[in-house]
């Protein structure tokens, strides 16, 4: 029943996948961390850069993004972040955009863990003569992180599903071998359920897992 799988790289195109998830999603940490930083700072253009950026970003549509990255950055601009060929050069862009967009949500998810901090706790911070970056990453921040845990695990979700974006600019993950095996295969229901339980055994123990260290390490107030 499964003889049509002979000549498809299906490990190979969830590795894809995997490492797609694994960059982005520390790119997006990063990033998202500096922009919900941006979005609690005391400086005005640093707060209205942070709101603008996630704003704009969550309601543009991924696909629009990731194309951009194929067709504004590189066929446009030249942008090759580094790479040599088609193939890395792809891989790369989705990577940026995946990161770009996601990092919007970890944003808003970090911030909503930086509104559970109680107050007193940033202002005897301050009366002690801590700067703003030392209250942030000293105080703040470590505790946010401990109270957002869920939300960045349905984040981190998300993203696994949504590389399958990248395929729109040619990287060959697992969407992208799904297309060519519907294409060549007379096998549309068994292809899809292949497929989806992938997907599954990608994303259902990264939210159990995620899920057990978000009771673990929760803040007790």
């Amino acid at each position: 029943m499964f003889d049509f799988l002979k000549g498809y790289d299906l490990l190979g195109a969830f590795w894809v996948t995997v490492q797609l998830t694994v960059y982005a999603a520390l790119g997006s940490l990063v990033w998202g961390t500096l922009l919900a930083a941006m979005r609690v700072s005391p400086v005005p253009l640093m707060r209205g850069f942070g709101t603008v950026y996630v704003n704009v970003v969550r309601n543009i549509p991924l696909t629009v993004i990731i194309v951009f990255t194929s067709l504004g950055l590189f066929q446009t601009l030249g942008v090759t972040l580094g790479a040599d060929s088609f193939k890395t050069i792809d891989f790369r862009l989705a990577v940026l955009g995946l990161t770009a967009y996601t990092s919007a949500f970890v944003c808003e998810a970090l911030r909503a863990g930086i509104n559970t901090v109680p107050v007193g706790q940033t202002e005897a911070a301050r009366a002690i003569g801590l700067r703003f970056t030392q209250v942030l990453t000293l105080i703040v921040l470590p505790q946010a992180f401990r109270s957002v845990v869920g939300p960045l695990a349905n984040v981190l979700i998300a993203l696994t599903k949504n590389t399958t974006v990248a395929a729109a600019i040619g990287v060959a993950e697992a969407a992208a071998l799904m297309r060519v095996m519907i294409e060549n295969e007379a096998q549309l229901i068994l292809i899809s359920a292949i497929f989806a339980f992938g997907f599954i055994c990608l994303t259902l123990p990264t939210g159990l897992f995620l899920g057990w260290v978000g009771k673990k390490v929760a803040v007790r107030r």
